[in-house]
């Protein structure tokens, strides 16, 4: 997730995207992205193991901004709110 100004980008795990999108959005998401306004989802992945998710989180977390933002861009070059297409 990010701020509208993509200037910051936060990294989590959740068992229920849409959930966790809508709380971040209403300020119950964390210090983090209260603080920061990461309302905008901007990447994803799915998957079916706990373990390996927070492996996953850990990994992209660990990396460099560079990093993350080619990820993202990878998946979605725009930078666009993906929440609307994905939740309708």
């Amino acid at each position: 997730m990010t701020n509208t100004h993509n200037t910051v980008l936060y990294t989590g795990v959740t068992n229920n995207l849409e959930r966790r999108v809508l709380e971040h959005r209403s300020g119950k998401g964390g210090v983090f992205t209260s603080r920061y306004k990461a309302v905008k989802l901007v990447c994803f992945e799915c998957g079916s193991n706990v373990e390996e998710a927070i492996l996953r989180e850990k990994k992209i977390k660990a990396g460099s901004r560079k990093k993350k933002e080619e990820l993202v861009s990878d998946i979605n070059s725009e930078w666009k709110d993906l929440f609307d297409e994905f939740f309708p």
